[in-house]
């Protein structure tokens, strides 16, 4: 069942889905240390790994970049273990807590890239409590562009995907939310707008209120 959108400002939903890096927490300057360590190591272009790795997992991007021979798992591994450990000036987003802490808990998953690990020690960093539903790099067998992340959050969370919204910031998560079907916000700058999507540039303004109808509980989001 498709529900109404409203006005452009106003999205009525019944699932709400978040990418983490860049959605809910900005870890910029970390993802661009350890991704230039690894660029200087094999003399990669560390533009070029920044432009294509973002809300992507770490070993599809190992895999691109890394060369002929390389153990994919091994040096995978070993970045997610350097981002592991560094936690230095990751924050939330503005108006990020209070719009999870608004929500309905049981209508609410992360959908990330990032490891249930890594996720956690993100999260915390910026002062956000995990999401009791979340999906991460262990859960899925294909990674984001593919739709597998999100299609299963939304079936965790019981709502057909056309009754869900996704916050996203990456041009591959912004993809599989699309693929999924699901209503997209663009969190930032990333790509252009399409039929379905809508963009904010943080949550300072974003708000929620909590309605039923027949076919139960109503999330109305004010953009």
């Amino acid at each position: 069942m498709s529900l109404p959108t409203g006005s452009p400002s106003t999205l009525t939903t019944r699932a709400i889905l978040f990418d983490m890096d860049g959605t809910l927490v900005d870890s910029t300057a970390i993802v661009e240390q350890v991704w230039g360590e690894f660029a200087a190591r094999y003399s990669l272009d560390i533009a070029e790994i920044l432009r294509t790795s973002h809300g992507v997992q770490a070993k599809d991007t190992v895999r691109r970049f890394a060369p002929a021979g390389a153990d994919i798992e091994a040096l995978a591994g070993e970045l997610g273990e350097m981002e592991r450990s560094r936690t230095e000036g990751i924050v939330a987003l503005p108006g990020a807590a209070a719009l999870l802490q608004s929500l309905p808990t049981d209508a609410v998953a992360l959908v990330t890239s990032a490891d249930s690990i890594l996720a956690d020690v993100r999260m915390r960093a910026a002062g956000l409590a995990m999401p009791t539903t979340a999906v991460t790099s262990e859960a899925v067998t294909r990674g984001k562009p593919d739709p597998e992340g999100y299609l299963k959050a939304a079936a965790l969370l019981g709502a057909e995907p056309a009754d869900v919204v996704v916050f996203e910031d990456a041009p591959a998560g912004i993809a599989a939310a699309r693929a999924a079907g699901m209503r997209t916000v663009v969190v930032g700058g990333a790509g252009g707008l399409a039929e379905g999507m809508w963009r904010i540039r943080d949550y300072s303004a974003v708000t929620a209120a909590i309605t039923a109808d027949d076919g139960g509980r109503l999330i109305t989001l004010s953009l």
